[in-house]
């Protein structure tokens, strides 16, 4: 089993915007009114392809449709997950506009670029009961320990998340991480905000998971499993600090992947402690985190399919 893959699926937006439907309980999101929100987001979404290729990593670009009108495509991870199995996990979408997303184009590619996709499993119905769990953003699979961490929220449903557990055969790890919002503390709408594992580290905010149980609960799992815990603030988070991912480059070199923003919010001893694991790779995506709520790790999808024989 791999944790990390130098394959990694990208779409490119066609008509971004700040998404209406999941501001209701995406906080990160901010409506500054960017004038052709579009084109600059694919210059940002542009130069981080180019950035993640530079060092070897196979990147797979996708064109969004512009018939969807799918403001938020150029975050895959959110509905599709593949795994070495040569299965594939198409998810439920909280927001209806997100739900158009999920193309069959978007299969067809992969396939056409060598690997194999053996099996569907389908949790898209769930909708249909208001039901969600919005892929590795609801989910940070440590895939060789094989355990899902999930920060329950309107967008991750714990019975649907031990329905993924039981057909994947992961270890469920639950609990619920808050962000403050206006003097309120609200669930964050995804795991991934707030968390990534890597090979042998794992970035995490201890201090959103409000739950003293829950919070030891997830270090003693991450050490448990040989991670280092590098710890970041709730201001970092919210500088998407937590939304990082390491791939692999040529020559098997190793890198954990971020925006600016999160490189430049991070201290020099956060930095020391990455750098004992792995080289950082940043690209600026200022727009696409105001206006999309997300980051990095959100734009890439990992593709861990056996290649075709």
């Amino acid at each position: 089993m791999k944790q990390i893959t130098n394959t990694i699926v990208m779409i490119r937006p066609v008509k971004f915007r700040m998404n209406e439907e999941t501001a209701v309980n995406n906080y990160y999101q901010e409506d500054v009114g960017v004038i052709d929100a579009n084109t600059k987001a694919q210059q940002e979404f542009d130069e981080f392809v180019s950035v993640l290729k530079s060092v070897g990593v196979h990147v797979i670009v996708i064109d969004d449709d512009p018939e969807n009108d799918t403001p938020d495509s150029i975050f895959p991870n959110n509905w599709i997950s593949f795994h070495e199995s040569g299965d594939i996990g198409l998810y439920p979408m909280f927001a209806v506009n997100r739900r158009r997303e999920r193309r069959p184009e978007v299969l067809n590619r992969i396939e056409s670029s060598g690997f194999e996709i053996k099996n569907v499993v389908d949790y898209t119905e769930a909708e249909d009961e208001g039901v969600f769990l919005e892929g590795t953003g609801s989910l940070v699979l440590d895939r060789v320990h094989r355990k899902a961490y999930c920060a329950l929220s309107p967008r991750a449903d714990e019975e649907l998340l031990i329905e993924f557990c039981e057909d994947f055969e992961y270890t469920p790890v639950i609990f619920t991480a808050y962000q403050t919002v206006e003097k309120d503390r609200l669930p964050i709408y995804h795991t991934n905000v707030m968390m990534g594992v890597g090979e042998t580290f794992a970035v995490v905010c201890l201090d959103c998971i409000d739950d003293k149980k829950e919070r030891k609960n997830v270090v003693n799992h991450l050490k448990n499993d040989g991670k280092e815990i590098i710890a970041i603030t709730e201001d970092q988070v919210n500088h998407f600090a937590g939304n990082m991912l390491q791939v692999a480059g040529s020559e098997d070199k190793r890198y954990l992947v971020m925006s600016s923003a999160a490189f430049n919010s991070l201290t020099k001893d956060q930095i020391t402690k990455i750098k004992k694991h792995c080289e950082i790779l940043h690209s600026d995506l200022n727009i696409i985190e105001t206006l999309g709520g997300g980051s990095a790790r959100c734009m890439m999808a990992e593709v861990f399919l056996p290649k075709e024989q």
